[in-house]
Order: structure tokens, then C-alpha cells, then sequence
């Protein structure tokens, strides 16, 4: 189980076949593979041996497909960079796990400097855009050009893949290992619950450093389908590529389908080739699967439920349960069953399972999760315990084990698709001088799902207002990580053994929205 076996696949069985259409370029399988083995070759050249990391700052683009790739192909491991990190963050990242080779494109030349002047070790930086190389910086094509192609290293199993750093519930990203085994079962257990083939065409614009984007590209090379790539969402691009490419498939959250529900070149697309819409992330989408199914009635809709710690699917509601029956008692609500391979329990806090339909901690085995946090034993001790992951999020499953999320235990908050953790933001929050005590909540926002909200208590004497804490946090951590709006208290709920009441925070935010 090694993830260039179904590249391998390809350049045997259909080289010819189109896999990366990106803009105006078009690969097929030969040529992709031909580019994966000569910069697999250029890395190992630069000192990349089996087991080093390698690092892409990019917006998602062929040579993004081409890097994961070519890194598996020569031996070493991802560590995609999050392109809405501040420097810091980054940097933080890079060092936590030694990584000595970043590529970079266009849109982040920018942070290339204070990357470099801040990092414990300045990686070497390879550049990965359109036009010529910065001062400093190697060329990516020339790179490719000058190496010789080299065998494929044939590392897979229990051998590491990722590192995929997610937000920090103590402030710092935790480097979440993966390995070929790891995304391997996961690839499978999607396909088992979603039929996929070779005739597809997947159009990836959730972004490839995020597990959701990074796995569903593998999933589809694996099947030898092609791919369409855009850099980033853009409601009018995407409806015309899924126009124009014909696109069959692709995986979306809530807020990007609602923004091409509304935009006006809607009804002018012939989207009749699209077949099949995944969808996830998000608190409620009981409104948004009645517009699909109203507007594109001939589409099969999926729900996928998980966490970059499994791959990141738990589980999968598959497009039988979004029929009319299904939304009209409440199955669609469900975020499914679990996957091939995958064990679900809801427990409470002393492990135990509880009944059919009480709330409890879900908690998850199988061959798709985490080798563990890097660097972290202590937190990768009190996540998997006993052979299970426990997700911190609350759910219960009914009597046909139909799972339904109920609250995010570790107080994480998704906006726009993008996890926030509280304690995080609280962390740099704090740091402001004026500040006494905070605490930061996710409350409703109607295009992002939530939005990140402080609530903060000054110390006695002192004053500050939002505009000095939304600034503030911008120096330390990445734009949509940042309160949206601050609200000043005298005080903060407390619970008996001081701990603040978060429950009692977001109530009234969210009672008109349940």
C-alpha cells in the first residue's frame, strides 16, 4: 500500500489519458509521471533523503499535484504549508519538523524573506511559478530539466506520508503524522461508499495543503481519473470550468455551494455533465440541500463527515439518504455510517459506550488514523488511547448506527470551512496588555456558517476597544483565525472550578439559529 501504486497503474495501463488539466496545460499520465521522477530526482539532489520533509507554499495548481508526487516518488514526506498562515506560523511549522526544502509560487513570494530571516534553519527554496526565478531561489522547471529521472523509492505501509498541520488547541499547530497506510484505507474506504472511475473528471478547488483537498486528489489518482485545478474558488471560474472541462465530481463546503447557487452565471451554465457534488463542514445544511436539489435535481449530493487525525473521513451519508423520504425524517441530517474498515462509539467521559441516541464523544479505530501528533506525546497519548481516536467532538448514533454531530467538544470553530480553534485566538487575545481574561466563541454569520467572536474582560483602569484587538491579532496569527467582532464584558460565566462557561456565552447568539 504505497500511494504511487496507482500512478504506477496509470503509466502502464493508460499513459495517453489526460490527469492534470490546469489552466491552459494539459498533462497526461507519461508526461506527469515523466515530471514526477525527474523532480523526485532534483530533490534527492538537494540533500532530500527517505523519511525528510518537504514543503509547499503554493495556491493549488498542477505543479502542486506534480510536488506531492515527486516527493512520494523520491522518498520523503509532505508538509503542506496553510496559505492564510501568517510568517510565524509558518516558520513554526518548517522548524517543528526540520523541513529543508520549500516550494514557492507567485502569490507568496512576498513572505519568502521574512520566512528565511526568521526560520532555525533557512530552508532551500525552490521557485514554483510562471515567470523567472527571484534572486535566491531555484527554478523549478530548470530543475526538472537538468535532472535525470529516478525509480520510484517504493516506500508505502507504516511509512510516514504527511505531516498536516492543524490549529493547536495550546496555541501552537500540531504536525498530525500520516502515513501511505493511512491515506491508503481512507482512498478505499471512500471508494467502497462512492463509486468512482476512470471516466471522471474531479475539479479540486478546496485547497490541496487542506486533508479534505490533498485526499480526495489522491482517491482519484489512484483511480487513474483526471484532474481540473483551479487556485482557489471563485464562484464564476468555477462554473464555467465546470461547464467547459466537463466536470463530473467534485467536493465542496456549504459556503462555497451557496455562493454559486446565487451567482447570476448559474442559470446560464450547462451543467448537465455534473453528476456527483461531496459536501461537508458546516454546523447546518438542511436549506442548502433544498436549493441543490431544487436548482440541480439530476445531482447525487454526499456528506462526508471527519477530521485530518482519520484522513480524514470518519464517515459518509451517501447520495441514497438525500432523497425526499430522507430529508423528511431527519436521515439526511446524519453525517452516515462509518466507512469500510472504520469503528465509530460514542462514549462517556469514563470511555464507556452509552445508549442509542445519547450524546457522547465520538471516538474512532481503523487503519486511516494518525500514527500520532509529531513531537507531542503527551498530546497524542491523550488522543488515541486503547487503539481509538478521540475526536473531542459530541454526537450520538441511532439504532441503524447513523451517526449525528451534535457540538464540537473542543470548542472548535468552522468558518468558511476553515478550523479555528478557540484556545488558540484566546491565547494571542491575552497577550494585548488591556486584557484581562477572554474567551472567544463561534457565533452564526451567514456566509461563513460561523464567525469567529471575543469576548473580553480589560483589567481594572484600561480600556481597548476592537479595532485595537482585531489589529493586534493580526500580528500573530492568520487573517481568518482573527476575531471578526469583540465584545467587552465586566465579567466572563465561570463555572465552580473557574472554568468559563462557553455554553453560556454563545446561547443567545445562537437560540433564533437551531
Amino acid at each position: 500500500m504505497y500511494l504511487t501504486q496507482g500512478l504506477q497503474r496509470a503509466l502502464q495501463q493508460t499513459p495517453e489519458r489526460i490527469v492534470t488539466i490546469c489552466g491552459e496545460r494539459r498533462r497526461t499520465f507519461g508526461e506527469f509521471g515523466e515530471r514526477v521522477a525527474r523532480l523526485a530526482a532534483a530533490l534527492q539532489g538537494l540533500g532530500m533523503q527517505a523519511g525528510d520533509r518537504v514543503s509547499m507554499l503554493a495556491m493549488n495548481s498542477d505543479r502542486y499535484v506534480e510536488y506531492m508526487y515527486g516527493t512520494w516518488w523520491g522518498g520523503g514526506v509532505l508538509n503542506p504549508v496553510n496559505i492564510r498562515w501568517a510568517v510565524a506560523e509558518i516558520v513554526y511549522s518548517l522548524d517543528d519538523c526540520d523541513t529543508r526544502l520549500l516550494l514557492v509560487d507567485d502569490h507568496f513570494l512576498p513572505l519568502v524573506e521574512g520566512i528565511r530571516s526568521t526560520a532555525r534553519h533557512a530552508p532551500v527554496f525552490i521557485y514554483a511559478g510562471d515567470g523567472q526565478a527571484p534572486q535566491g531561489m531555484l527554478d523549478y522547471e530548470t530543475l526538472l530539466a537538468e535532472a535525470t529521472p529516478v525509480a520510484d523509492a517504493g516506500r508505502g505501509g507504516q511509512d510516514l506520508a504527511c505531516i498536516m498541520y492543524t490549529g493547536g488547541t495550546t496555541g501552537f499547530p500540531k504536525g498530525v503524522m500520516q502515513t501511505h497506510l493511512n491515506l491508503w484505507s481512507a482512498c478505499v474506504q471512500r471508494m467502497a461508499e462512492i463509486n468512482q472511475g476512470r471516466d471522471q473528471r474531479d475539479l479540486h478547488v478546496m485547497p490541496l495543503f487542506h486533508i479534505a483537498g490533498l485526499a480526495r486528489l489522491v482517491c482519484s489518482i489512484m483511480v487513474g481519473s483526471t484532474q481540473v485545478i483551479l487556485p482557489a474558488f471563485d464562484p464564476a471560474q468555477v462554473l464555467r470550468t465546470l461547464e467547459q472541462e466537463q466536470v463530473t465530481d467534485t467536493v465542496l463546503v456549504p459556503t462555497m455551494i451557496l455562493g454559486l447557487l446565487a451567482h447570476p452565471d448559474f442559470s446560464r451554465r450547462d451543467l448537465s455533465r455534473f453528476k456527483r457534488l461531496t459536501y461537508g463542514a458546516s454546523p447546518s445544511v438542511g436549506a442548502m440541500i433544498e436549493q441543490v436539489v431544487a436548482k440541480l435535481p439530476h445531482l447525487q449530493l454526499a456528506h462526508s463527515y471527519g477530521l485530518t487525525e482519520a484522513c480524514p473521513i470518519v464517515s459518509t451519508n451517501p447520495p441514497q439518504n438525500h432523497s425526499p423520504e430522507a430529508r423528511k425524517n431527519g436521515l439526511a441530517g446524519s453525517v452516515g455510517r462509518s466507512g469500510l474498515g472504520v469503528l465509530v462509539k460514542i462514549v462517556d467521559e469514563q470511555g464507556d459506550e452509552v445508549p442509542r441516541g445519547t450524546v457522547g464523544e465520538v471516538i474512532v479505530r481503523g487503519p486511516n488514523i494518525m500514527q500520532g501528533y509529531w513531537n507531542k506525546p503527551e498530546e497524542t497519548a491523550r488522543a488515541l488511547r486503547d487503539g481509538w481516536l478521540h475526536t473531542g467532538d459530541g454526537g450520538y448514533m441511532d439504532a441503524q448506527g447513523y451517526l449525528f454531530i451534535v457540538d464540537r467538544l473542543k470548542d472548535m470553530i468552522v468558518s468558511g470551512g476553515e478550523n479555528v480553534y478557540s484556545a488558540e485566538v484566546e491565547n494571542v487575545v491575552a497577550r494585548h496588555p488591556a486584557v484581562a481574561m477572554c474567551a472567544v466563541i463561534g457565533i452564526p454569520h451567514p456566509q461563513w456558517g460561523e464567525a469567529v467572536h471575543a469576548v473580553v474582560v480589560c483589567n481594572p483602569g484600561v480600556k481597548s476597544s476592537e479595532d485595537e484587538i482585531r489589529a493586534h491579532c493580526r500580528e500573530y496569527i492568520a487573517s481568518y483565525k482573527c476575531p471578526k467582532t469583540v465584545e467587552f464584558r465586566d465579567a466572563l460565566p465561570l463555572t465552580g472550578a473557574g472554568k468559563v462557561l462557553k455554553r453560556d456565552l454563545r446561547e443567545p447568539f445562537w437560540v433564533n439559529n437551531r
